[in-house]
């Protein structure tokens, strides 16, 4: 399930929460820095991931990982990449990636000292577009078979 939908105008900084917005097809979401033509339009972490940094005494919540999706109850990292994610009513998600190399320490890095997005995130590209919304479902596809995405 989705729990936050959060944007930035700026890269490597901590996402507002925006609760609702619109994912456009080839791109994600409007009005973020992440948007565009490339494999890692959309990003995702699970509120377990941002739990176990509360318990270490992390003043953190959704967003400040610079996810664009908070998620609840899925295993992201046991979702292969290649599968595909339907969110509430059509919008249409590709796993491209798990997790990523940071080059260069990011703001969240030096406020927190950790950052687990580069362990713990997936990235993904958008095969069809919609407005996403807190509380919307989350289903995955794991293997592809034809007429199983009607």
């Amino acid at each position: 399930m989705v729990v936050s939908v959060n944007i930035s105008a700026k890269k490597s900084v901590r996402k507002k929460r925006v609760g609702h917005c619109k994912i456009l097809a080839s791109h994600g979401l409007k009005g973020d820095a992440h948007a565009g033509g490339w494999h890692r339009q959309v990003s995702l972490l699970a509120e377990e991931s941002i739990k176990r940094m509360q318990k270490l005494g992390f003043d953190v919540g959704p967003g400040d990982f610079a996810e664009n999706i908070t998620t609840r109850g899925i295993d992201l990292l046991s979702i292969p990449v290649g599968a595909r994610l339907k969110i509430g009513e059509g919008i249409m998600l590709e796993v491209t990636q798990h997790g990523k190399t940071c080059h260069t320490k990011c703001a969240i890095y030096y406020q927190l000292k950790e950052c687990i997005m580069p362990k713990e995130g997936i990235f993904a590209r958008v095969l069809k577009g919609g407005e996403i919304k807190i509380g919307d479902e989350i289903r995955v596809f794991k293997s592809i078979i034809p007429g199983e995405l009607k």
